[in-house]
Parts: C-alpha cells; sequence; structure tokens
C-alpha cells in the first residue's frame, strides 16, 4: 500500500482507543509484567507512546517543514518514560496519551500537507535523511508495533496455563 494521510489518521486516531479498551482499569498483573530483562511491559509502551506524541512525532514533522535538512531533528530518548510514568497508574497514562494524540493529529490536519511536502526530507541523527513521508508511514507502523507488542507480552502472562495448545498459540513463540 502506498502511503495516504488520510488513510494514515484512521489508524492513528484509533490507537487510543484500542488502547483503552485493551488495557483501561486492568490490574497491574496485566498491565506491569514485560518479557524478561530490557524489556517493556504496557505499561511501559503507553508511557512511551505519550513521550513520543510529546516530543517526536508533531516536532520532526515541523522541523522537515521549516527547516529541511538544515536542522537535524532533536534526539529521541527512547527509555523516557521509566522516568516520566513514575506514580502514575495506567488509567493515567492511557488518558494522557489520548488527550495528546488527538490535539497532534488536529494539529497534524492544521498543517494542510501537500504531496510535495510529503517528499521534503529531514535529517535523522542516526537514520540521516528521511523523508515527511518516512516519518508518517513510521508514526503509523510505531504505533501498529506497539499494539502488537502489548498484545503479545499480555498473552505470554498465559504461556504456562494454556498448556498443550503453546504448540497452536504463535503469539506465544
Amino acid at each position: 500500500m502506498q502511503f495516504n494521510l488520510k488513510k494514515s489518521i484512521l489508524i492513528l486516531e484509533r490507537t487510543p482507543s484500542v488502547l483503552q479498551e485493551i488495557l483501561k482499569d486492568l490490574p497491574e498483573d496485566w498491565t506491569t509484567p514485560n518479557e524478561g530483562a530490557e524489556t517493556w511491559s504496557p505499561f511501559d509502551v503507553v508511557g512511551h507512546l505519550i513521550h513520543g506524541e510529546q516530543t517526536d512525532w508533531i516536532a520532526r514533522t515541523k522541523t522537515i517543514l521549516e527547516h529541511g535538512e538544515s536542522r537535524p531533528f532533536d534526539p529521541f530518548d527512547r527509555f523516557a518514560q521509566f522516568e516520566k510514568s513514575k506514580g502514575k497508574t495506567i488509567n493515567e497514562l492511557l488518558d494522557e496519551f489520548e488527550r495528546l494524540r488527538v490535539a497532534n493529529l488536529k494539529e497534524l490536519q492544521s498543517l494542510s500537507i501537500s504531496e510535495n511536502d510529503l517528499n521534503k526530507t529531514g535529517m535523522h541523527p542516526g537514520l540521516g535523511p528521511v523523508t515527511l513521508r518516512n516519518l508518517l508511514s513510521g508514526w503509523v507502523v510505531h504505533d501498529l508495533g506497539h499494539v502488537a507488542q502489548i498484545s503479545r507480552v499480555m498473552a505470554k502472562q498465559y504461556t504456562v496455563e494454556v498448556g498443550p495448545w503453546t504448540e497452536y498459540m504463535s503469539i506465544l513463540k
């Protein structure tokens, strides 16, 4: 599928409600386990998504539109959520993510991005030149990847409990 901003927004606008449905009001034994050392729990993932809403996608979109490659993107701290989410509940994080996403999509739409804008490039600190199309496609794939990650981490809580069905449960492998 080729990138289409309207179709991308259809995914981006649904992510908060998908996460609300999966995680809201669940006890911590569903939301805080991870897959082992240096992996993330659903709680961590939502915190990470919040940090991205605050510092990544829209900020980088504006950098591309305003500066092109002349001003590199600010580096993104992929682990900021561990400090920023301390003391919060999963429900608080979900509500904050939803609020930020709604505001960011409103801002994205206000930019009136054209087909020519999608071909403009910015400078990623690690990847080098990237187009706005790459960035916005990445935002969609990033969301979908984290929805899948949350589902996988949660499914693994029942790895032992499914018994012999483990053989048929590809999410557990």
